[in-house]
């Protein structure tokens, strides 16, 4: 089955745009009638790739707006189909009623997704780069919209090549050893054979390395700040997002409701949730918030757990989940005498004051450390669970390929784990996809995308 049959070859149409009231309003049309409808609502096919101003007509030939239409023949559009783009004035009616006039037309109004999905499906772009698409227009940093832009570009689909040829060679060279035992070669000792291996065991582990960090960069990071109450948690938001975001008192119980911040920390999209400090016999009020507390426990990332220096209370560490990674913060340094700070139980810990500041990039640094988090360089890329999945996959069918071969010298093993590891990657990039699957994530994407 053909890519170009996995979906009907009909015209689509829909705004590009956000919606809302705006300058400018973006109405993109892609198939076969594409010709055919800008002849009725432009009176004629625009030069290819040239920006003109026309009037959009109706059926009947009335004015419906005055723009921009720029036209993108077949195959050189992002689709590979022939695109229209209109650029209408900005406003709910005036953008509805030009779509509402071209779908009688013979469009239809497009799927969330549909116009990506038809560039991967016509071979414009890959898996990868349509998920880029949507993690650039979601990205919450300078960092993360760059290394969509990256993965946009193909720079993780490249990565993802160059190990699969990678792949292929071992596999030819074991293969035609086992096809032709007449040359009595002894090619498990062969050093090319061997060097081929461990440089494919580098790639891998670097591709592993860069795709774990590309998910962190996507999927930014959630954590919870917890401990009892008054231990400083609204203090620490408040320093964290630099305004008073949550209010602060000495009277214990005071926050009750989850109150979030999002922060960038070195290109890093970091959730911040303060919550209702954890204590035994509360109100009925402050019930609910621990209840919630609780919940918000078991879908974060991290937890800041605070501990007040200058009181005697003790941690409620039962409160945590077992699995749950965690951060002691030892609040309010700023209220001990030097050197008669508590020992750190953890090398991860650290000591802060949510009201001098003091310890906050350490905070940060130890954030960042928890999760694996570097710096990223310029050929970072963005990448989702489904890839990380993939290459976890296929980096587990190498590695037992390789010990068969120069543990065991099965080479038939090898070269059968070699094949499967191929698999798991060409379902990274989407070069074999089910329906299933496709539906999945272009169901996620934005309307016009």
């Amino acid at each position: 089955m053909t890519k170009q049959n996995l979906y009907t070859q009909d015209t689509i149409i829909a705004s590009a745009s956000a919606a809302g009231i705006g300058g400018i309003n973006v109405i993109r049309i892609s198939g076969p009638d594409t010709e055919d409808i800008a002849r009725t609502v432009l009176g004629r096919i625009p030069q290819p790739r040239v920006a003109t101003y026309k009037k959009f007509l109706n059926d009947s030939q009335d004015i419906l707006d005055m723009g921009v239409a720029i036209y993108f023949p077949a195959p050189d559009s992002f689709t590979g189909e022939s695109v229209l783009e209109l650029h209408a004035h900005g406003g709910n009616f005036i953008g509805a009623n030009i779509i509402k006039e071209i779908t009688s037309m013979g469009a239809r109004y497009a799927a969330p997704g549909e116009f990506s999905k038809r560039a991967y499906l016509n071979g414009k772009i890959d898996l990868i780069q349509a998920e880029a698409i949507a993690d650039l227009i979601s990205s919450g940093t300078q960092k993360s919209a760059k290394a969509a832009l990256n993965s946009l570009s193909g720079v993780f689909s490249d990565s993802v090549k160059d190990l699969n040829d990678q792949l292929i060679n071992l596999r030819l060279f074991v293969e035609a050893a086992i096809d032709f035992p007449e040359e009595e070669l002894d090619f498990l000792s062969d050093e090319k054979l061997i060097n081929q291996i461990q440089i494919c065991d580098q790639s891998f582990r670097r591709i592993h390395n860069n795709t774990k960090h590309g998910q962190i960069l996507n999927d930014g990071l959630k954590i919870a700040i917890i401990g009892l109450p008054n231990a400083g948690k609204s203090s620490l938001l408040n320093l964290i997002s630099g305004e008073e975001a949550a209010i602060v008192t000495d009277i214990a119980g005071t926050t009750r409701d989850i109150i979030k911040i999002q922060v960038d920390i070195d290109g890093l999209s970091v959730e911040f949730i303060d919550t209702a400090g954890l204590r035994d016999n509360p109100d009925l009020i402050e019930a609910e918030g621990i209840k919630r507390t609780k919940e918000i426990i078991k879908s974060v990332d991290l937890a800041l757990w605070i501990h007040d220096l200058s009181s005697s209370e003790s941690f409620l560490s039962s409160n945590l989940p077992s699995d749950l990674t965690s951060i002691v913060v030892y609040n309010k340094i700023d209220l001990i005498k030097s050197g008669q700070e508590p020992s750190l139980k953890n090398s991860k810990d650290i000591y802060l004051s949510a009201y001098t500041g003091k310890g906050i990039e350490k905070l940060y640094d130890a954030i960042k450390k928890s999760i694996g988090y570097k710096n990223a360089g310029e050929g970072a890329f963005t990448a989702r669970a489904r890839h990380m999945e993939a290459i976890d996959i296929a980096l587990k069918h190498f590695l037992t390929g390789k010990d068969a071969l120069i543990k065991d010298r099965e080479g038939e093993i090898f070269a059968e784990e070699m094949k499967l590891s191929q698999s798991a990657l060409n379902d990274v990039t989407g070069k074999i996809s089910s329906d299933e699957l496709l539906g999945k994530i272009f169901s996620e994407f934005c309307i016009g995308k």
